[in-house]
């Protein structure tokens, strides 16, 4: 299975979760230069939350060809 963890040369938004009993884990990095790291559902949930709104494809919204 290759490595899915983002960096800056392969910016994007990886979350785990093993089994149910475990708690979520999250890692982003933006090609802005933006990362973060979260563990446990909820903070793993506000990560994806924050990404959506303010990197990856956030960057593009409004953006004139």
């Amino acid at each position: 299975m290759p490595n899915l963890t983002p960096a800056n040369n392969a910016p994007g938004l990886h979350v785990s979760k093993p089994s149910p009993s475990e708690p979520a884990t999250a890692s982003a990095v933006c090609h802005c230069g933006a990362s973060a790291t979260a563990k446990g559902d909820a903070q793993v949930g506000a990560l994806v939350s924050g990404w959506t709104a303010n990197h990856g494809a956030a960057h593009t919204k409004g953006a004139k060809s």
